[in-house]
């Protein structure tokens, strides 16, 4: 509804359309049809920093190469701001798609790519899984990501509720359960 179909084509960038998508169903049908050795992965809320390419680039240090940058609220509100600085710590807690994700195409292919069961948690499974193969770099500089979810949700709540489902991720809780119980918790806003 908000034209973004009709822009992208207009701008030439090819739009994939994928039957029952999901989340990581739409990450693995995109980069099934990229050709660079290195891949990205950006959520439609996040705003990567104008240098990331060089960024990225610099830090492609082999062929298992992956990370992801900080990250900062579009919001100063000031308990936000702990969040964001939390991003700079090697937690598995505070990483997730938020951040966005770089991954050469080899260790992509290795861990065939983005597990479609994982309707959420998908990120948090793809960083766990990938981190037995290679190192996690975390880039020392900052996307920008829709606070909007905090608007519409109490602080206190989005925080317990992402403890929650992560502590039940790690538990074993099935995919689909997860994302029941997640939406259940917080009011998910549409961009």
């Amino acid at each position: 509804s908000d034209k973004t179909i009709e822009i992208a084509t207009e701008l030439g960038v090819r739009v994939l359309f994928v039957e029952n998508p999901s989340r990581p169903k739409q990450l693995n049908a995109g980069a099934k049809l990229a050709t660079a050795p290195l891949l990205y992965f950006v959520h439609a809320d996040t705003l990567p920093p104008k240098e990331y390419a060089n960024q990225i680039l610099a830090a492609a240090a082999d062929e298992n190469t992956f990370g992801s940058f900080r990250f900062h609220f579009d919001s100063n509100r000031r308990e936000l701001r702990l969040n964001s600085w939390c991003t700079r710590l090697p937690v598995m807690i505070v990483r997730g798609g938020d951040q966005s994700l770089f991954i050469s195409r080899k260790l992509f292919d290795k861990l065939d790519g983005y597990r479609e069961d994982h309707i959420v948690m998908e990120d948090y499974d793809i960083i766990r899984r990938g981190k037995k193969f290679a190192k996690f770099s975390i880039l020392q500089d900052d996307v920008i990501v829709s606070a909007r979810k905090y608007e519409d949700n109490p602080y206190w709540k989005v925080n317990i509720s992402n403890f929650i489902v992560f502590t039940l991720y790690y538990l074993g809780m099935s995919p689909d359960k997860l994302s029941g119980l997640y939406k259940r918790l917080i009011r998910h806003p549409k961009a």
